[in-house]
């Protein structure tokens, strides 16, 4: 019988067990699982603004060649390029990210460009196959020099690519555009802010580095939604801005207008932020149903493409639909909450940060990256700089220069013996050897000394930049003035101190079912004196107090002012009509108007409503002025920007419209000034090449509505006039002229210039249809005014977002130049 083979032999392991603590391995897992998702996925960084996962979208978009100017490409392909190779996350998460970045409700300035449905505040977005996708153009900014080791890269997720560690970043994005996120143990919630005025107090902080909170605050004076809205209260923002948490409210923009001939409704046209209509909707017909709300008759959603977002709630008949409107803000998403949390990585460690702290993060950065560019700029250029002149020296020998190649045996022997005979260096040797012959002609050699003398300006450019702190520093600021002139835009959210005098009642008299009637509440406001204000900013708001000339404050602080364009005495239940550049008067009743109470010396505009929140303005048309409409109201003189002058009636109201033309105007032609004026008062123009002319208003005979004015000022070619007013006779020896000159390729309210006061009297009258004289002499760089002023001193300047501006003191030189201006102005008054 056959043995059966023996079994092998068992090998034996040595068996090893470690006892650990379990409380300390999940406290040190714990520890690293959030440091994590707090550095690489819920924060961003506080330098460009961004998380993670946005910075790769960005830089693999620009990496893919998905620029403005060309075809949108599917949003799956962007998702699966920074999936595979960047993001070692989900695509559902990669994409939901990339429709954040285009959505311009989210984003004060979309980063992305996106083609399809990317989604509503209501509805979330198309899947990624159906959507397109490419870079919006300020992206271009996020990511310009990339390839001039302007930022460090680091590997990728598998150590096979890099990618920035973080982006160049020409725009304040994370001031400008906000953040939201959760991470372990904290979140983010930042508000957008106006990429203007955020660029303003960049440039105030490079030109001055121990800038206090209360300097940069005249620049950003609050939040500048994406939705528009209204921000109800400031103090949240204060404290935000000076320890980076605080809390303001956000209140939608609506008006009470008729809706039909019987029936007057709410119509809401701006949202709380991040607030969509049918949320509205669905709470407000809640609150009908539970009886919370009570005269509300209907809503309607007509939102469209075309109009943009309307809502409109009918209000029952006998209620008061300011009363109703009240109702509203207390008991649905119209009036809402926005929580400011402030918190970001610096050096890749979380920080609550305050304005000031933000803005110092990306100023520094800003100065990083335009230093590590010019370095590598230089280098760059001196590289070539060192190749060009051993070419230029090898040409004058260039006999030799063969005849040493040709007698050797390689090219080593050959870049040796070259560098030996002719005293070059290594990288000019080889580059000699690797010359094409046709580089020999004397039209070369022309070339390549061109070539010397702009590279050698170049360096000595480049070499003063990075010697020189402040040259950097006006490097850093011209490319943020250029950053603004490109992409941005007028403030669009109002920024109120407090809400302003409203109704409280819920309902005016009505018949009761069952026992008795209702409690009736009367709203009615008494009929006495009162004064309509508007602001240089296009603002209104009436007022009790009799200084009206004082300057108007928008928010009730200083880093907030406003100027004040015109006024009129009336009454409160009277009609005013506001004059606009369409040449048309626009009526609006004062009991619309806010309530401001009267201060000493400067009324509080803080419960003041823009112009188009009560009537309808077309596309570019400006409020300039607010006449009374009364029977015996003074002749009202208007100025166009051709020079056309018209003094009409201001009484001459056509029965109840609500709208009427003052001014037959010619196509291309607008009003740039009115006010009500007498035979005594003087009328003013100020025309683009800094002429001023001023003459007699009774040289100007009334005209019907109808007419088309005649000539005022004689204009050279291609000008225009800037100003056009009254100068008063009661006060003409306290008048002031100031102008202001810049370049008129310049953003209004953004680019720098001069400003000149001047006192009125300096300049000597001529008569109507001539060219007056010179009130400003230019400087370089600028080729004509940009804003001028005629009024009582002292007048104030403003900036885009309401900060005041610093006017010089009065220069008595009648055509003299001006002086550098301190900050951007966008108003006088």
């Amino acid at each position: 019988m056959a043995r059966k083979p023996a079994a092998p032999p068992v090998e034996s392991f040595d068996e090893k067990i470690v006892d650990i603590d379990v409380a300390s391995e999940m406290e040190t897992s714990f520890l690293e699982y959030a440091y994590s998702v707090i550095y690489a996925r819920a924060l961003p960084d506080a330098r460009d603004g961004l998380k993670p996962v946005q910075r790769r979208i960005l830089y693999m978009m620009a990496d893919m060649g998905l620029r403005p100017d060309r075809p949108h490409v599917k949003s799956s392909r962007v998702v699966g390029e920074v999936m595979g190779k960047l993001h070692p996350h989900g695509d559902a998460a990669i994409y939901d990210a990339l429709v954040r970045l285009a959505q311009d409700f989210s984003l004060r300035l979309p980063l992305v460009d996106g083609h399809g449905n990317f989604g509503s505040l209501d509805d979330g977005p198309a899947a990624a196959r159906y959507t397109e996708a490419r870079l919006a153009p300020p992206s271009t900014s996020m990511t310009a020099g990339l390839d001039e080791d302007v930022v460090d890269f680091i590997p990728n997720y598998d150590n096979k690519l890099t990618q920035p560690e973080v982006l160049p970043s020409a725009i304040p994005n994370l001031l400008v555009n906000g953040a939201s996120g959760i991470a372990v143990g904290m979140a983010t919630n930042m508000a957008p802010h106006n990429l203007v005025e955020v660029v303003a107090a960049g440039r105030h902080l490079l030109a001055h580095p121990d800038a206090t909170l209360e300097d940069v605050m005249r620049f950003v004076p609050g939040p500048d939604l994406p939705t528009g809205g209204k921000i109800v209260g400031l103090d949240g923002v204060r404290d935000a801005y000076r320890t980076g948490r605080g809390t303001f409210r956000t209140r939608a923009t609506a008006r009470v207008e008729s809706i039909t001939p019987r029936r007057r409704g709410i119509v809401i046209t701006e949202l709380p932020y991040l607030v969509g209509p049918e949320k509205v909707v669905e709470k407000i017909a809640d609150g009908v149903k539970s009886k919370k709300i009570q005269g509300v008759a209907n809503v309607q959603d007509l939102t469209d493409r075309n109009h943009g977002l309307r809502l409109v709630v009918e209000v029952k008949t006998g209620f008061d639909p300011d009363a109703v409107l009240e109702q509203l803000y207390r008991t649905t998403p119209l009036e809402d909450s926005f929580g400011i949390n402030n918190v970001a990585l610096v050096g890749g460690q979380p920080q609550t940060l305050g304005l000031l702290d933000l803005l110092r993060v990306w100023v520094n950065h800003r100065l990083d990256v335009v230093r590590r560019r010019t370095a590598y700029r230089l280098a760059r250029r001196q590289e070539r700089l060192h190749l060009v002149e051993g070419l230029l020296l090898a040409i004058v020998d260039i006999d030799e220069v063969i005849q040493v190649i040709r007698s050797s045996d390689d090219a080593a022997i050959a870049r040796a013996r070259l560098m030996d005979v002719f005293d070059l260096s290594e990288p000019q040797a080889t580059y000699i050897l690797d010359l094409q012959l046709r580089r020999l002609t004397k039209f070369s050699r022309i070339e390549l000394e061109k070539e010397q003398s702009e590279l050698q300006r170049e360096i000595a450019s480049l070499e003063e930049i990075l010697g020189s702190d402040e040259v950097l520093r006006r490097v850093v600021s011209g490319e943020m003035a250029d950053v603004a002139t490109a992409y941005g835009t007028p403030r669009r959210t109002v920024l109120l101190d407090s809400a302003g005098a409203t109704a409280t009642s819920s309902a005016a008299p009505a018949p009761a079912r069952g026992r008795g009637r209702a409690p009736a509440i009367s709203l009615e406001i008494a009929d006495s004196p009162t004064r309509v204000l508007l602001s240089a900013t296009g603002l209104l708001a009436r007022t009790s107090g009799e200084s009206a000339h004082a300057p108007v404050t928008r928010s009730g602080r200083r880093h907030a002012h406003d100027a004040l364009r015109g006024d009129v005495a009336t009454t409160t239940r009277s009609d005013v009509g506001i004059v606009t550049s369409a040449g048309r008067v626009l009526r609006v009743s004062t009991l619309e108007l806010p309530a401001i109470p009267p201060t000493e010396g400067a009324p509080s505009l803080s419960g003041g409503i823009p112009v188009g929140e009560l009537a309808t303005l077309g596309p570019g048309e400006e409020a300039l002025a607010v006449v009374s409409l009364a029977a015996d109201a003074p002749t009202l003189a208007l100025g166009t920007a051709g020079g056309i002058v018209k003094r009409v009636a201001a009484g001459d109201v056509p029965g109840n419209k609500d709208e009427w033309e003052v001014i037959a105007l010619r196509d291309g032609d607008a009003v740039v000034g009115a006010a009500p004026t007498g035979d005594d008062d003087e009328l003013v123009f100020v025309a683009s090449d800094a002429s001023l002319l001023h003459f007699d208003a009774s040289a100007v005979r009334p005209q019907g509505r109808a007419a088309g004015g005649m000539a005022g000022i004689k204009l050279a070619p291609g000008q225009s006039v800037v100003f056009f007013g009254v100068a008063r006779a009661a006060v003409r020896p306290e008048l002031a002229v100031v102008t202001v000159a810049g370049s008129g390729d310049e953003l209004p309210g953004v680019g720098g210039g001069s400003v000149k006061v001047t006192p009125y009297e300096l300049y000597p009258g001529k008569g109507r249809a001539t060219g007056g004289v010179r009130s400003h002499r230019f400087l370089k760089g600028e080729d004509r005014l940009v804003l001028a002023w005629v009024g009582e001193s002292p007048v104030r300047a403003v900036g885009g977002g309401g900060q005041p501006v610093e006017l010089p003191a009065p220069d008595h030189r009648r055509d003299g130049s001006g002086t550098p201006l301190p900050g951007p102005v966008a108003a006088l008054g």
